[in-house]
């Protein structure tokens, strides 16, 4: 399968990801001192208005934290899921960010696993996400494409590690996507990929 091109935008990755922290210095030992990523930029919001601070999250991309000091609470369930996957309700509401998942090594991706909870972190087992029924297996095997595992930050955002295990073609997009109301689209998704498809054996032919 080709590599994915935007034709509209030169996409170069995430700058950042903003979010909102309860307390900065509380933020900053959890993300610099247990997750290790340098903090490279700190910013007084003028006017008293609270604090931005950066970290490093690798490929040039930074995760970002807004500290105000009128913030409101969090509301899990609403701004970020009440619980971890596989430990109640995953779900959020619509516009919200459920989750960052912090690309690491697959090679890597055991000894990470064992060194967080050394460091105290409260993590969820080992997901091995594959193509089965229950899309998840205990074993790592030739169908699994990511493995996971999932953690919560001092204010409930919930992050993840994420290790790809494969690399996809086009089998991978074979589901349409569904509306509002719960009814799948109509060539949304699979109308599209059939034609590239198509355009793809077109290009291999001989000129007639």
């Amino acid at each position: 399968m080709p590599k994915p091109t935007n034709p509209d935008f030169e996409i170069c990755g995430v700058n950042h990801l903003a979010l909102v922290c309860k307390d900065m210095a509380r933020t900053v030992e959890f993300y610099r001192d247990v997750l290790g990523m340098p903090l490279v930029k700190t910013i007084d919001l003028p006017g008293g208005r609270g604090q931005h601070f950066f970290f490093d999250i690798g490929n040039g991309d930074s995760l970002a934290f807004f500290w105000f000091p009128q913030g409101r609470e969090a509301m899990p369930g609403v701004s970020a899921p009440a619980a971890l996957p596989t430990q109640g309700d995953f779900t959020s509401a619509h516009g919200s960010m459920n989750h960052i998942a912090f690309n690491v090594p697959a090679e890597k991706f055991d000894e990470y696993y064992d060194r967080l909870k050394a460091k105290g972190v409260q993590v969820t087992k080992i997901l091995n996400h594959d193509n089965s029924p229950t899309q998840n297996s205990d074993q790592l095997n030739d169908d699994v494409f990511v493995r996971s595992v999932y953690f919560f930050d001092p204010d409930g955002v919930c992050l993840e590690f994420a290790a790809w295990t494969k690399t996809f073609d086009a089998s991978d997009v074979a589901h349409e996507a569904v509306r509002a109301d719960g009814t799948r689209a109509q060539n949304v998704v699979l109308k599209v990929e059939t034609m590239l498809a198509e355009n793809d054996v077109k290009a291999l032919e001989p000129a007639k």
